[in-house]
């Protein structure tokens, strides 16, 4: 019988078409799919899914860490004294249920792609950074997961911006009015706002989120790993994520990295750079947690889809394809090194 593979023209193209796997060898489907797109929707949707359920925290550690910002009222009074369970009950009061997720839409339209490019580009510069072996040092994986934050930080931070404002700036009804109204205090320039203390805070943190989650013992359950490994980095950058949020909510004026810094410790001393910590965490830590093992499990499943689509080709005679490995090169899988089958009759 022929081999089932796909044709274009005259040329015949290397591989199993999808009814033969839907027929033979189900999983090998995914396979069919580009890599980087099976990717990028693990981490898209689990990182939207992960932000949607604890916005109502988010919104609440924002406040907290601006002392109420622009609000008014119960909410701003709660928020001023660092009061978690008082402001989380007056914006119910003051805003209805719908206040809980007030900013969550840009925060989600900012997530699908920030998540998607951190964890898809902190696989790409693990790749660039080892060493001829395939090895990655603890120094250069630190670099993977630092370029990893600041690539993703750069591509999505005026959506950041966007969610910041309307988060804290009661005025406003809508994504369109918080556009107008960045656009009036800045043009294009309000948008990036706080980019170099962003850059300056998402460096270091990512790269002891990520590197931690690969350097933690694998026997711990991905999503227990994930925890941990937020857990690390939150409370080590947590400082740096409040100066950060202080420069962005300044209307129409550039402060400098370490003047908003120094004006924290003054007015409230350490404890000022951690104002919002609790709620941050109560939301980041699961968050994180969930992130990290679905895009770890995503890889797991389409490396077993890889493997039996591979094994699909030898057993037809076939000549699997070559694939650019995520792992290591000194433990990638490499085309080909299966041991050679008789095609099926």
């Amino acid at each position: 019988m022929p081999l089932p593979l796909f044709e274009l023209g005259e040329a015949t193209v290397n591989r199993l078409s999808p009814s033969y796997l839907a027929a033979h060898k189900p999983v090998a489907l995914l396979a069919l799919v580009p890599r980087a797109a099976v990717l990028f929707g693990a981490g898209a949707l689990s990182g939207a899914i992960a932000k949607s359920i604890t916005a109502p925290l988010d919104r609440v550690k924002i406040l907290l860490q601006l002392k109420g910002g622009m609000q008014k009222g119960a909410i701003a009074e709660a928020a001023s004294k660092g009061k978690l369970v008082q402001a989380f009950l007056a914006i119910g009061k003051e805003e209805g249920l719908m206040g809980y997720w007030k900013g969550n839409l840009p925060q989600v339209l900012r997530v699908v792609p920030y998540s998607a490019a951190q964890l898809c580009s902190y696989e790409l510069f693990k790749k660039l950074f080892q060493d001829e072996e395939g090895t990655l040092t603890v120094q250069r994986r630190l670099a993977a997961g630092a370029c990893a934050g600041m690539t993703a930080t750069l591509l999505t931070y005026p959506l950041d911006t966007l969610r910041l404002r309307l988060a804290v700036d009661p005025k406003l009804r809508g994504v369109g009015g918080a556009i107008t109204v960045l656009l009036k205090e800045g043009s294009g320039a309000a948008f990036y706002r706080g980019l170099g203390a962003s850059m300056l805070g998402i460096g270091p943190y990512m790269a002891l989120e990520l590197s931690s989650y690969d350097l933690l013992p694998q026997s711990m359950p991905s999503f227990a790993r994930g925890f941990a490994a937020a857990l690390i980095a939150t409370v080590s950058c947590y400082p740096l994520d409040t100066v950060r949020r202080h420069i962005q909510v300044q209307a129409g004026r550039s402060v400098a990295y370490h003047t908003a810094a120094a004006a924290i410790l003054r007015d409230d001393g350490l404890r000022g750079m951690y104002r919002g910590f609790l709620p941050n965490a109560l939301k980041n830590l699961p968050n994180k947690g969930v992130k990290l093992s679905v895009f770890d499990g995503a890889k797991k499943v389409l490396t077993v889809a890889e493997k039996a689509y591979d094994e699909e080709c030898v057993a037809m005679g076939v000549v699997p394809p070559t694939r650019q490995d995520w792992r290591p090169a000194g433990k990638a899988r490499k085309a080909g090194q299966q041991q050679p089958q008789q095609p099926r009759k």
